[in-house]
């Protein structure tokens, strides 16, 4: 691509690189330059104008964005997204429901080393998305690329984008109960929030008291696809009451803790077939927290083990707690 000053005489064809106001309009970057549009600067009074030209070999940077996209994307109904059409050389993924966003980030990593004008953007890793979210976007940065580097681009990251819908539909809630112990109410509304978000039905509440063999009941009477429990009083061991009322109930705990703040007394474990997530105390308000993260995966059958928890810790510090303001600064003597 050619890119600088041309006498507007020369300039039909050319792509105008920045925006002129000609009489009473505005000619926009980015406009393919007619001969009328030469007529209407050079009665303006210009004599020159910065433009693009494409040269042989080149890419227009929607024709670009658009075979990107369709590379990232070669099918988006089962990727569960939607494309835009290109515009200024952009073309964004959207959402088409609610899910978790899986990525080949390697491969996306790659795409954006081979131009420095060819580029794509995305929400993070298992990032969970409502309908509409935009999970990508492609931009082509310049008017035009070499097609070979589109190309090599669109091979290094085929269907690198993706959202994995929800498998489960329903899920239970358990709350326990103790005297003098924190409201039920707003726990339930939170988690609800959380479960619906996702398109899911919490189909079944329970209340019961913090005692483990009561809890073991209900969890075994407890109805949906995925088990949530949410205590009185955190859960400060796995042997605590809530993983215990687990393994009395016939199942098993997986991982207890994990690297996010807030988040950290979360367990993971399962029933049979069901996963059962133990809820940290934070997941009682709806502000973002380690449960959010392995609630979405968990929803959409994303694999979620104790090493995917364990690698949540880069990017696992999600505030600092109100009580503790700079907790990790030391103290001056």
């Amino acid at each position: 691509m050619k890119f600088g000053p041309v006498p507007v005489n020369e300039a039909a064809g050319a792509i105008l690189a920045h925006s002129v106001k000609v009489s009473d309009q505005k000619l926009r970057k980015g406009l393919m330059l007619s001969a009328e549009h030469v007529s209407q600067l050079s009665s303006a009074g210009f004599d020159e104008v910065i433009v693009a030209r494409l040269e042989p070999g080149d890419c227009h940077e929607d024709e670009a964005a658009e075979m990107l996209a369709r590379a990232l994307v070669p099918d988006p109904s089962d990727a569960n997204l939607r494309l835009t059409e290109a515009f200024t050389g952009r073309v964004n993924l959207l959402a088409e429901g609610p899910g978790v966003v899986v990525l080949d980030v390697a491969a996306l990593e790659q795409f954006n080393r081979i131009n420095p004008m060819i580029t794509v953007a995305t929400v993070p890793q298992h990032q969970q998305m409502t309908a509409g979210g935009m999970v990508a976007t492609i931009k082509v940065i310049s008017y035009a690329v070499p097609k070979a580097d589109v190309e090599r681009a669109a091979g290094l990251a085929q269907a690198s984008v993706r959202l994995v819908a929800p498998v489960y539909r329903s899920a239970g809630l358990i709350v326990t109960d103790i005297a003098g112990g924190p409201p039920n109410e707003k726990g339930i509304a939170a988690m609800r929030g959380r479960v619906e978000a996702l398109g899911m039905d919490l189909c079944d509440v329970q209340i019961v008291p913090h005692k483990t063999d009561q809890l073991a009941s209900a969890i075994d009477r407890a109805e949906g696809d995925v088990l949530m429990i949410l205590t009185a009083s955190a859960t400060s061991d796995v042997n605590d009451v809530a993983p215990s009322a687990v393994r009395a109930a016939g199942g098993e705990v997986d991982r207890f803790g994990m690297p996010v703040d807030p988040g950290n007394l979360l367990f993971l474990g399962a029933l049979n077939t069901r996963p059962v997530i133990g809820l940290p105390g934070c997941a009682r308000s709806p502000a973002l927290n380690g449960a959010d993260w392995v609630l979405s995966r968990v929803a959409c059958g994303v694999e979620t083990t104790g090493a995917d928890i364990a690698a949540m810790g880069v990017g696992g510090l999600l505030k600092e707690i109100p009580t503790r303001p700079q907790p990790r600064a030391q103290r001056k003597k």
